[in-house]
């Protein structure tokens, strides 16, 4: 667990890195492409995990609560709906 603690401040330094000295315009117009970028890839991540729980005979309600979702998330996630919030 304290790994993956580390890897994820490691990715939030990056971050910091990456707008340093920028002026605030050309910072969020940085951040709003990281932003759509990783949100994209964790999504597609997500779907690739679920659907892999799902083939292994894995119910809704069973990958629901291994995912820390809910039961109707499962659902779009397996359907490839975005979540109301576009990610």
């Amino acid at each position: 667990m304290a790994d993956r603690q580390e890897e994820v401040q490691r990715v939030l330094d990056a971050i910091d890195d990456a707008t340093k000295g920028e002026t605030p315009e050309a910072r969020a117009r940085r951040l709003t492409e990281l932003l759509k970028s990783v949100s994209e890839k964790v999504r597609k991540e997500r779907r690739v995990a679920v659907l892999e729980m799902k083939a292994r005979g894995m119910t809704y309600r069973e990958i629901a609560a291994a995912a820390g979702v809910s039961f109707g998330r499962v659902r779009q996630i397996i359907d490839d709906k975005p979540d109301d919030d576009g990610q």
